[in-house]
Protein backbone atom coordinates (compact mmCIF):
# COMPACT_ATOMS: atom_id res chain seq x y z
CA UNK A 1 0.00 0.00 0.00
CA UNK A 2 1.71 3.31 -1.09
CA UNK A 3 3.38 3.74 2.12
CA UNK A 4 0.83 2.83 4.49
CA UNK A 5 2.77 0.71 7.46
CA UNK A 6 6.01 1.04 5.79
CA UNK A 7 8.23 -0.75 8.06
CA UNK A 8 8.16 -1.76 12.40
CA UNK A 9 8.46 1.81 13.63
CA UNK A 10 5.09 2.95 11.50
CA UNK A 11 3.19 -0.60 12.69
CA UNK A 12 4.11 0.17 16.03
CA UNK A 13 3.03 3.93 16.10
CA UNK A 14 0.62 4.42 13.46
CA UNK A 15 -0.06 8.38 14.47
CA UNK A 16 3.87 9.13 12.46
CA UNK A 17 2.69 6.81 9.92
CA UNK A 18 2.67 8.58 6.73
CA UNK A 19 -0.05 6.98 4.34
CA UNK A 20 0.65 8.83 0.95
CA UNK A 21 1.64 12.46 -0.44
CA UNK A 22 0.23 14.44 -2.92
CA UNK A 23 1.46 17.19 -4.54
CA UNK A 24 -0.51 19.07 -7.94
CA UNK A 25 -1.78 22.36 -9.28
CA UNK A 26 -5.46 23.31 -7.92
CA UNK A 27 -8.00 22.23 -10.35
CA UNK A 28 -10.41 24.82 -9.26
CA UNK A 29 -7.39 27.77 -8.60
CA UNK A 30 -4.65 27.79 -11.39
CA UNK A 31 -1.43 29.12 -10.53
CA UNK A 32 -2.23 27.58 -6.48
CA UNK A 33 -0.14 24.08 -5.46
CA UNK A 34 -2.32 21.58 -3.48
CA UNK A 35 -0.17 19.89 -1.05
CA UNK A 36 -1.61 16.61 1.11
CA UNK A 37 0.01 14.23 3.65
CA UNK A 38 -2.38 11.22 4.86
CA UNK A 39 -1.00 9.97 7.71
CA UNK A 40 -2.67 6.84 10.65
CA UNK A 41 -3.77 4.46 8.34
CA UNK A 42 -7.23 2.73 9.42
CA UNK A 43 -7.94 5.52 11.69
CA UNK A 44 -11.19 5.81 13.86
CA UNK A 45 -13.42 8.57 12.56
CA UNK A 46 -12.81 10.38 15.81
CA UNK A 47 -9.15 9.99 15.53
CA UNK A 48 -6.86 13.09 16.13
CA UNK A 49 -3.32 14.10 15.73
CA UNK A 50 -0.54 13.98 17.71
CA UNK A 51 0.76 16.53 19.93
CA UNK A 52 4.32 15.21 19.84
CA UNK A 53 4.72 15.25 16.06
CA UNK A 54 5.69 17.74 13.99
CA UNK A 55 3.75 17.00 10.18
CA UNK A 56 6.22 18.90 7.73
CA UNK A 57 5.81 19.13 4.20
CA UNK A 58 9.50 20.13 2.30
CA UNK A 59 9.93 22.03 -1.11
CA UNK A 60 12.82 22.58 -3.30
CA UNK A 61 13.35 23.93 -6.83
CA UNK A 62 14.63 20.98 -9.30
CA UNK A 63 16.19 21.53 -12.35
CA UNK A 64 16.11 18.01 -14.86
CA UNK A 65 19.63 16.35 -15.56
CA UNK A 66 20.48 14.12 -18.94
CA UNK A 67 18.45 11.19 -20.12
CA UNK A 68 20.77 9.09 -17.71
CA UNK A 69 18.28 7.64 -14.73
CA UNK A 70 21.78 8.79 -12.09
CA UNK A 71 21.49 12.30 -12.86
CA UNK A 72 17.54 12.85 -13.54
CA UNK A 73 17.50 16.04 -11.62
CA UNK A 74 19.51 18.17 -9.78
CA UNK A 75 18.04 19.59 -6.27
CA UNK A 76 18.03 23.68 -5.42
CA UNK A 77 19.67 24.34 -2.23
CA UNK A 78 16.49 26.81 -1.39
CA UNK A 79 13.71 25.37 0.51
CA UNK A 80 10.23 25.73 1.82
CA UNK A 81 9.26 24.15 4.45
CA UNK A 82 5.28 23.88 5.94
CA UNK A 83 5.35 22.75 9.28
CA UNK A 84 2.07 21.51 11.02
CA UNK A 85 1.85 21.42 15.03
CA UNK A 86 -1.36 20.43 17.03
CA UNK A 87 -2.28 21.13 20.71
CA UNK A 88 -3.59 18.02 22.73
CA UNK A 89 -7.07 17.74 22.88
CA UNK A 90 -9.41 19.56 24.93
CA UNK A 91 -13.07 18.80 26.20
CA UNK A 92 -15.77 22.01 25.22
CA UNK A 93 -16.79 22.60 28.50
CA UNK A 94 -20.23 20.74 29.27
CA UNK A 95 -20.40 18.68 26.40
CA UNK A 96 -18.49 15.24 25.47
CA UNK A 97 -16.94 16.59 22.24
CA UNK A 98 -13.19 16.94 22.23
CA UNK A 99 -11.70 19.47 19.88
CA UNK A 100 -8.20 19.91 18.32
CA UNK A 101 -6.19 23.25 17.29
CA UNK A 102 -3.40 23.53 15.14
CA UNK A 103 -0.72 25.56 13.40
CA UNK A 104 0.52 25.59 10.01
CA UNK A 105 3.97 27.32 9.91
CA UNK A 106 4.91 28.65 6.83
CA UNK A 107 8.10 30.35 4.93
CA UNK A 108 8.56 33.91 6.27
CA UNK A 109 7.18 33.13 9.60
CA UNK A 110 3.88 33.26 8.57
CA UNK A 111 1.73 31.42 11.10
CA UNK A 112 -2.08 29.99 10.46
CA UNK A 113 -4.48 28.49 13.60
CA UNK A 114 -6.99 25.97 12.51
CA UNK A 115 -9.39 23.97 14.17
CA UNK A 116 -9.03 19.89 13.41
CA UNK A 117 -11.84 18.70 11.35
CA UNK A 118 -13.59 21.81 10.90
CA UNK A 119 -15.50 21.51 7.65
CA UNK A 120 -14.93 25.37 6.54
CA UNK A 121 -11.10 25.56 5.13
CA UNK A 122 -9.18 28.20 7.18
CA UNK A 123 -7.83 30.93 4.22
CA UNK A 124 -4.76 33.13 6.00
CA UNK A 125 -1.93 34.70 4.65
CA UNK A 126 -1.91 33.45 1.46
CA UNK A 127 -2.31 29.87 3.35
CA UNK A 128 -5.67 27.29 2.93
CA UNK A 129 -5.36 24.78 5.43
CA UNK A 130 -7.79 21.80 5.85
CA UNK A 131 -6.73 18.88 8.57
CA UNK A 132 -9.30 16.16 9.86
CA UNK A 133 -10.08 12.70 9.43
CA UNK A 134 -10.80 12.11 5.70
CA UNK A 135 -11.67 8.49 3.47
CA UNK A 136 -8.45 7.18 2.13
CA UNK A 137 -8.37 7.92 -1.44
CA UNK A 138 -5.82 5.00 -2.12
CA UNK A 139 -6.78 1.88 -4.24
CA UNK A 140 -4.83 -1.34 -4.61
CA UNK A 141 -4.96 -4.79 -4.87
CA UNK A 142 -2.75 -5.11 -2.30
CA UNK A 143 -3.51 -9.09 -2.33
CA UNK A 144 -2.31 -9.38 -6.01
CA UNK A 145 0.86 -7.26 -5.14
CA UNK A 146 1.31 -10.17 -2.19
CA UNK A 147 0.89 -12.94 -4.82
CA UNK A 148 2.95 -11.34 -7.11
CA UNK A 149 6.37 -11.58 -4.51
CA UNK A 150 5.41 -15.26 -3.38
CA UNK A 151 4.85 -16.70 -6.57
CA UNK A 152 7.34 -14.77 -8.82
CA UNK A 153 4.77 -14.09 -11.46
CA UNK A 154 2.07 -11.73 -11.84
CA UNK A 155 -0.70 -12.25 -9.50
CA UNK A 156 -3.45 -8.78 -10.67
CA UNK A 157 -6.80 -10.12 -10.82
CA UNK A 158 -9.51 -8.74 -13.30
CA UNK A 159 -12.10 -9.21 -10.09
CA UNK A 160 -9.67 -7.70 -7.89
CA UNK A 161 -11.02 -5.77 -4.57
CA UNK A 162 -9.40 -2.41 -3.91
CA UNK A 163 -8.26 -3.24 0.18
CA UNK A 164 -8.71 -0.19 1.39
CA UNK A 165 -11.89 0.64 0.55
CA UNK A 166 -14.20 2.31 3.36
CA UNK A 167 -10.97 3.21 5.59
CA UNK A 168 -10.12 6.40 6.52
CA UNK A 169 -6.46 8.68 7.31
CA UNK A 170 -5.72 11.56 8.88
CA UNK A 171 -5.28 14.08 6.74
CA UNK A 172 -3.70 17.79 6.03
CA UNK A 173 -4.16 19.32 2.91
CA UNK A 174 -2.47 23.10 2.35
CA UNK A 175 -3.42 25.02 -0.75
CA UNK A 176 -0.67 27.62 -1.31
CA UNK A 177 -0.03 30.53 -4.38
CA UNK A 178 2.87 28.76 -6.30
CA UNK A 179 4.91 32.17 -7.04
CA UNK A 180 6.28 31.37 -3.53
CA UNK A 181 7.87 27.75 -4.30
CA UNK A 182 10.57 28.61 -7.04
CA UNK A 183 12.62 30.96 -8.48
CA UNK A 184 10.58 31.48 -11.14
CA UNK A 185 6.88 30.59 -12.21
CA UNK A 186 6.99 27.21 -14.49
CA UNK A 187 9.92 26.02 -12.15
CA UNK A 188 9.54 22.35 -11.45
CA UNK A 189 10.03 21.66 -7.94
CA UNK A 190 10.42 18.56 -5.65
CA UNK A 191 7.59 17.48 -2.71
CA UNK A 192 8.57 15.17 0.56
CA UNK A 193 6.23 14.78 3.26
CA UNK A 194 7.38 14.00 6.52
CA UNK A 195 6.88 13.15 10.24
CA UNK A 196 9.03 14.53 12.81
CA UNK A 197 9.29 14.50 16.70
CA UNK A 198 8.23 17.81 18.01
CA UNK A 199 10.79 19.56 20.60
CA UNK A 200 14.50 20.46 20.95
CA UNK A 201 15.83 17.34 19.50
CA UNK A 202 14.20 16.29 16.47
CA UNK A 203 13.88 12.96 15.07
CA UNK A 204 12.97 11.67 11.60
CA UNK A 205 10.02 9.34 12.04
CA UNK A 206 8.97 8.57 8.43
CA UNK A 207 9.41 10.64 4.73
CA UNK A 208 7.71 10.05 1.63
CA UNK A 209 8.15 11.27 -1.85
CA UNK A 210 7.01 9.25 -4.51
CA UNK A 211 4.46 5.72 -3.90
CA UNK A 212 4.99 2.43 -3.07
CA UNK A 213 8.72 3.40 -3.57
CA UNK A 214 9.11 1.32 0.55
CA UNK A 215 6.33 -1.23 0.28
CA UNK A 216 6.90 -2.39 -3.08
CA UNK A 217 10.35 -1.74 -4.62
CA UNK A 218 12.16 -1.69 -1.40
CA UNK A 219 10.20 -4.17 0.70
CA UNK A 220 10.57 -8.12 -0.80
CA UNK A 221 13.72 -9.46 0.50
CA UNK A 222 14.49 -12.64 -1.03
CA UNK A 223 15.49 -11.23 -3.76
CA UNK A 224 18.71 -8.78 -2.40
CA UNK A 225 21.31 -11.89 -1.66
CA UNK A 226 23.34 -8.81 0.26
CA UNK A 227 20.49 -7.68 3.08
CA UNK A 228 18.35 -10.47 2.79
CA UNK A 229 18.26 -10.38 6.52
CA UNK A 230 17.58 -6.62 6.98
CA UNK A 231 14.37 -4.69 7.49
CA UNK A 232 15.63 -1.59 5.72
CA UNK A 233 12.54 0.73 5.06
CA UNK A 234 13.29 1.56 8.88
CA UNK A 235 16.67 2.97 7.80
CA UNK A 236 15.17 4.27 4.80
CA UNK A 237 12.28 6.24 6.60
CA UNK A 238 15.07 8.43 8.33
CA UNK A 239 17.31 9.71 5.44
CA UNK A 240 17.44 13.32 4.37
CA UNK A 241 15.10 12.79 1.01
CA UNK A 242 17.44 15.40 -0.36
CA UNK A 243 20.75 14.78 1.17
CA UNK A 244 21.39 11.11 2.26
CA UNK A 245 24.03 10.19 4.12
CA UNK A 246 26.83 7.56 2.93
CA UNK A 247 26.69 4.85 5.77
CA UNK A 248 23.62 3.15 4.53
CA UNK A 249 23.68 3.77 0.68
CA UNK A 250 25.15 0.73 -0.31
CA UNK A 251 22.45 -1.64 1.24
CA UNK A 252 19.67 0.37 -0.12
CA UNK A 253 21.51 0.03 -3.60
CA UNK A 254 21.58 -3.37 -3.56
CA UNK A 255 17.92 -3.46 -2.17
CA UNK A 256 16.79 -1.52 -4.90
CA UNK A 257 19.23 -3.56 -7.79
CA UNK A 258 17.86 -6.67 -6.69
CA UNK A 259 14.15 -5.79 -6.60
CA UNK A 260 14.02 -4.14 -9.70
CA UNK A 261 15.63 -6.60 -11.52
CA UNK A 262 13.16 -9.43 -10.04
CA UNK A 263 10.12 -6.58 -11.27
CA UNK A 264 11.62 -6.54 -14.60
CA UNK A 265 11.62 -10.03 -15.61
CA UNK A 266 7.97 -11.06 -14.54
CA UNK A 267 7.17 -10.88 -18.58
CA UNK A 268 10.28 -13.08 -18.94
CA UNK A 269 11.69 -10.29 -20.59
CA UNK A 270 14.20 -7.40 -20.18
CA UNK A 271 13.34 -3.91 -20.34
CA UNK A 272 16.52 -2.54 -17.87
CA UNK A 273 19.18 -4.57 -18.61
CA UNK A 274 21.63 -3.83 -15.81
CA UNK A 275 25.15 -2.49 -16.25
CA UNK A 276 28.41 -4.04 -15.57
CA UNK A 277 28.31 -3.50 -12.15
CA UNK A 278 24.84 -5.54 -11.63
CA UNK A 279 23.27 -1.97 -11.13
CA UNK A 280 19.42 -1.53 -12.71
CA UNK A 281 19.09 1.85 -15.02
CA UNK A 282 16.26 2.82 -12.28
CA UNK A 283 18.13 3.11 -9.11
CA UNK A 284 19.43 6.16 -8.98
CA UNK A 285 16.39 7.54 -9.59
CA UNK A 286 13.98 6.54 -7.04
CA UNK A 287 16.92 6.63 -4.40
CA UNK A 288 15.94 10.51 -4.94
CA UNK A 289 13.02 9.91 -3.87
CA UNK A 290 11.01 12.64 -4.10
CA UNK A 291 7.71 14.10 -6.31
CA UNK A 292 8.45 16.48 -9.05
CA UNK A 293 6.03 18.98 -9.94
CA UNK A 294 5.92 21.14 -13.07
CA UNK A 295 3.93 24.28 -11.67
CA UNK A 296 3.64 25.52 -14.96
CA UNK A 297 1.38 22.86 -16.34
CA UNK A 298 -2.31 22.93 -15.54
CA UNK A 299 -3.69 19.77 -13.24
CA UNK A 300 -3.66 16.61 -14.78
CA UNK A 301 -5.06 13.43 -12.90
CA UNK A 302 -2.60 10.61 -14.29
CA UNK A 303 0.92 12.62 -14.20
CA UNK A 304 2.55 10.50 -12.09
CA UNK A 305 5.79 9.11 -13.31
CA UNK A 306 5.36 11.13 -16.19
CA UNK A 307 8.06 13.49 -15.79
CA UNK A 308 10.35 11.03 -15.26
CA UNK A 309 9.50 8.85 -17.85
CA UNK A 310 9.90 11.60 -20.30
CA UNK A 311 12.88 12.73 -19.51
CA UNK A 312 14.72 9.14 -19.30
CA UNK A 313 12.92 8.93 -23.05
CA UNK A 314 14.48 11.97 -23.84
CA UNK A 315 11.37 13.76 -24.82
CA UNK A 316 9.18 17.19 -23.40
CA UNK A 317 7.12 16.31 -20.76
CA UNK A 318 3.30 16.78 -21.03
CA UNK A 319 1.77 17.08 -17.80
CA UNK A 320 2.41 18.49 -13.94
CA UNK A 321 3.62 15.60 -13.08
CA UNK A 322 3.58 14.97 -9.11
CA UNK A 323 0.56 13.17 -8.17
CA UNK A 324 -2.83 13.82 -7.76
CA UNK A 325 -5.66 11.68 -5.39
CA UNK A 326 -7.22 9.68 -8.57
CA UNK A 327 -3.92 8.38 -10.17
CA UNK A 328 -3.85 4.93 -10.78
CA UNK A 329 -0.24 5.06 -9.52
CA UNK A 330 0.07 0.83 -8.96
CA UNK A 331 -0.82 0.32 -13.11
CA UNK A 332 2.19 3.14 -13.61
CA UNK A 333 4.50 1.80 -11.56
CA UNK A 334 4.23 -1.49 -12.62
CA UNK A 335 3.95 -1.17 -16.34
CA UNK A 336 7.19 0.58 -15.51
CA UNK A 337 9.23 -1.51 -14.07
CA UNK A 338 8.42 -4.74 -16.12
CA UNK A 339 7.59 -3.39 -19.25
CA UNK A 340 10.08 0.20 -19.50
CA UNK A 341 9.20 3.79 -20.82
CA UNK A 342 5.69 2.99 -22.94
CA UNK A 343 5.72 -0.58 -21.39
CA UNK A 344 2.77 -2.96 -22.49
CA UNK A 345 -0.21 -1.55 -20.05
CA UNK A 346 -0.35 -3.77 -16.84
CA UNK A 347 -3.67 -3.41 -14.14
CA UNK A 348 -3.88 -4.35 -10.86
CA UNK A 349 -7.63 -5.01 -11.57
CA UNK A 350 -8.67 -1.71 -9.52
CA UNK A 351 -8.65 0.77 -11.68
CA UNK A 352 -9.94 3.79 -9.72
CA UNK A 353 -11.07 5.02 -6.14
CA UNK A 354 -14.55 3.37 -4.76
CA UNK A 355 -15.75 6.94 -4.50
CA UNK A 356 -13.50 9.54 -6.48
CA UNK A 357 -11.95 12.51 -5.58
CA UNK A 358 -13.27 15.61 -5.64
CA UNK A 359 -11.80 18.53 -7.27
CA UNK A 360 -12.94 21.46 -4.60
CA UNK A 361 -10.70 21.71 -1.71
CA UNK A 362 -10.03 20.02 0.46
CA UNK A 363 -10.80 17.36 -2.47
CA UNK A 364 -10.78 14.09 -0.53
CA UNK A 365 -13.91 12.52 0.75
CA UNK A 366 -15.76 13.07 4.36
CA UNK A 367 -14.85 9.94 6.35
CA UNK A 368 -16.20 6.63 6.67
CA UNK A 369 -18.67 6.55 10.31
CA UNK A 370 -18.10 3.11 10.62
CA UNK A 371 -14.78 1.87 8.47
CA UNK A 372 -14.08 -2.21 8.18
CA UNK A 373 -11.92 -4.16 10.13
CA UNK A 374 -8.52 -4.27 7.52
CA UNK A 375 -7.19 -6.97 9.09
CA UNK A 376 -10.32 -9.24 8.33
CA UNK A 377 -10.51 -8.20 5.11
CA UNK A 378 -6.72 -9.29 3.94
CA UNK A 379 -7.87 -12.49 5.43
CA UNK A 380 -10.68 -12.79 3.46
CA UNK A 381 -8.74 -11.82 0.27
CA UNK A 382 -5.96 -14.01 0.54
CA UNK A 383 -6.22 -17.10 -1.60
CA UNK A 384 -5.16 -20.21 0.01
CA UNK A 385 -2.02 -20.65 1.06
CA UNK A 386 -1.25 -23.57 -1.58
CA UNK A 387 -2.05 -21.17 -4.42
CA UNK A 388 -0.22 -18.28 -3.28
CA UNK A 389 2.84 -20.17 -2.40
Amino acid sequence: MADHFSGPRSISDPASDIADVYAFPSPERPGNLVLVLNTFPAAAPTALFSDAITYRFRVRPVTPGSESAAAAFTVGEDEYSFDFTFDAPQELGGTDTTAQMGTCRAPGGRQVAFQVGNEVPTEAEGLKVFAGPRLDPFFIDFVGVMVTEATEKLGFRSDAENVLEGLNVLSIVLEVDATVLGPAAGSLVSVVGETVTSGGHPFRLERMGRPEIKNVVMSPKKFDTVNSDLEIRDLFNEEDAFSMRPDYAGAYRARLNANLAFYDGLDGKTAWPLDEQGAHPLTELLLADFLVVDLSKPFSEDGCFEIETALLAGRPHTTCGGRSLNDDIVDTLFTLLVGGIDGEPISDGVDQPTRPATDAFPYLNAPNPTPPDLGARLAAQMPPREEAA
